[in-house]
């Protein structure tokens, strides 16, 4: 008898979801817990297993369908059955080389695995040049090139008069259906533009100090702690310390209640391919230098991989957001509602500035920070980022606890 392949239970306040790719075909041999289907909801991608050993016999929901928890989606012919479906005729020899038959294929994330599937490649032909030579969606875009290069067009000398222009494959254009998550972060900053009094204020912070502290202890630090200390540990630290003096900036409106929140969940937005994520630092104001760095690392890595849990990306009282690692000058970051502020990280960059009535250069750093003006005043906003930028300036005092 078959064994069903149903849709996993969703996370909560997650209604449905899309069926984004099968990783078999019907016929193919399938073992237990084997990453079978990958479901994409509007905040994470869940890899659905393969509930037992066998064979993929049929697929009665294709990729791109939406489905529902509990919904049948798959049937396995058990390793066991008395009568195996007949193994697949063997595939039209090609160009490819030939691999052995016991290569590995490598691990893709659901994004890299639609693509290649969308243009019939092997992964197994492609170079990864990822963190640990997984197979990143660029280096899936640089093959395309050479296998699908149109034919030279040969020079044509020009008419007297210009005929008029006409759309041919030289223009291309693709209509894609909008991806949850991207549909879900288009909804949330709509409704953040409607229904709060967005306001943002600005300040400048001298990096210098931090970027001392940095090479004086960046070798010592990552042998010991085995992760690299980078600017925004600094940057939650500051915020969890200027959280705790003004609780207005740590604050929500429920309904017609202002909730005053006694802890620091802080959200770091990550850019990853399938859109922008803003997983929670728990307790923020008691984590260290090195908590922070290896929570962060861990974050970015496994939301390239499509694999941060719900709880990890909801909630959160505070969000940083750094715009500066694209090159970003200056932004007005928009509200992650429930939250009434968010601060707006940028590129750093040499500057003159006036110190003892002299004219030097400093690594200066512009700061944004965008508040719900029906919570938190004007005088309250300015405050509070002048203690972020008191605190960068001064971080022995910050990491002493002074």
């Amino acid at each position: 008898m078959a064994t069903e392949v149903r849709v996993p239970a969703l996370p909560e306040s997650v209604s449905d979801g899309v069926l984004a790719g099968w990783h078999k075909k019907p016929g193919e041999s399938i073992r237990r817990d084997e990453p079978l289907v990958d479901i994409e909801t509007d905040k994470v991608v869940l890899e659905v297993p393969a509930p037992e050993d066998g064979v993929l016999e049929q697929i009665l929901i294709e990729d791109g369908a939406t489905v529902v928890a509990d919904q049948i989606i798959g049937l396995i012919q058990p390793a066991n059955a008395g009568s195996m479906p007949a193994t697949p005729p063997a595939a039209p020899a090609t160009s490819k080389p030939v691999l052995p038959a016991d290569a590995e294929e490598p691990v893709l994330s659901p994004a890299v695995r639609k693509l290649v599937a969308d243009h019939d490649l092997d992964p197994r032909h492609l170079h990864g040049s990822g963190r640990g030579g997984r197979i990143t969606k660029a280096d899936v875009l640089e093959q395309l090139p050479q296998r699908a290069a149109p034919p030279p067009v040969a020079a044509v000398p020009a008419p007297v008069q210009a005929p008029p222009v006409e759309v041919t494959e030289t223009r291309p254009q693709k209509r894609v259906p909008m991806s949850r998550l991207r549909a879900r972060v288009a909804e949330r900053l709509l409704a953040a533009t409607q229904n709060t009094a967005m306001l943002t204020t600005f300040n400048e912070v001298n990096m210098q100090p931090v970027k001392t502290l940095r090479e004086r202890h960046r070798e010592a630090f990552e042998q010991v702690h085995g992760v690299r200390l980078g600017y925004m540990s600094f940057f939650v630290r500051a915020a969890a310390e200027a959280l705790r003096r003004h609780p207005d900036i740590n604050a929500s409106i429920d309904g017609e209640d202002i909730v005053y929140h006694g802890f620091c969940d802080i959200g770091v937005a990550i850019s990853a391919e399938r859109g922008l994520v803003v997983p929670i630092l728990r307790s923020a104001e008691f984590m260290s230098l090195a908590a922070i760095e290896a929570q962060i690392l861990d974050y970015a890595t496994r939301a390239s991989e499509g694999k941060l849990t719900m709880e990890e990306i909801t909630g959160g009282t505070f969000t940083i957001t750094n715009g500066g690692v694209f090159g970003s000058m200056l932004s007005t970051p928009i509200l992650n509602p429930p939250q009434s502020a968010i601060l707006g990280m940028h590129s750093i960059k040499d500057r003159p500035v006036v110190e003892d009535g002299k004219v030097v250069v400093r690594p200066v750093m512009y700061l944004a920070l965008t508040y719900d003006h029906r919570i938190v005043d004007g005088k309250s906003a300015v405050t509070f980022l002048k203690s972020i930028v008191e605190l960068l300036e001064d971080p022995a005092s910050m990491l002493l606890d002074l």
